[in-house]
């Protein structure tokens, strides 16, 4: 039976700037893969209706795996819903991911629901994966670089 995880974080990082760290390909692609993996972007158009395809390459074993996905929803700063499927047979199913931004008093705060995991994917294993990114994603927008 497919399953979900939900994340919530803070970061101390305008709702506008986190936002660009999830429609960014560069961005994404520098963030999203846990530790140990590397992001390769195939495809990325971030809009309603557009699509988007990448690859995570394990670094110690190279193996891979591709995905890809639509998006639903995109309202800047604010929201947004896209789909994932794995090109994987035995990965079968999509999956839908929403994020939700939120202006507070320190920054933003973020909160991501994941549904439809397959079933070979180990739900605590997904949400290890997911804070390993949000990690990097910290890293990514917090730092204020005058330049």
């Amino acid at each position: 039976m497919p399953s979900t995880v939900k994340l919530h974080r803070v970061f101390a990082a305008s709702p506008q700037k986190v936002f660009r760290a999830f429609v960014e390909p560069d961005a994404l692609a520098s963030w999203l893969p846990p530790y140990g993996f590397l992001c390769t972007v195939h495809e990325f158009d971030a809009r309603v209706g557009g699509a988007h395809r990448m690859s995570f390459r394990n670094f110690t074993t190279g193996e891979s795996h591709s995905f890809g996905g639509t998006y639903r929803e995109f309202v800047p700063g604010e929201r947004l819903v896209y789909t994932d499927s794995f090109d994987d047979a035995n990965l079968p199913g999509e999956m839908l991911v929403t994020v939700a931004f939120a202006k507070v008093s320190v920054g933003t705060e973020v909160t991501i629901e994941q549904t439809g995991i397959p079933d070979l994917i180990p739900r605590e294993g997904c949400y290890l994966g997911w804070q390993d990114s949000l990690d990097k994603l910290v890293r990514l927008v917090q730092p204020e670089i005058a330049g």
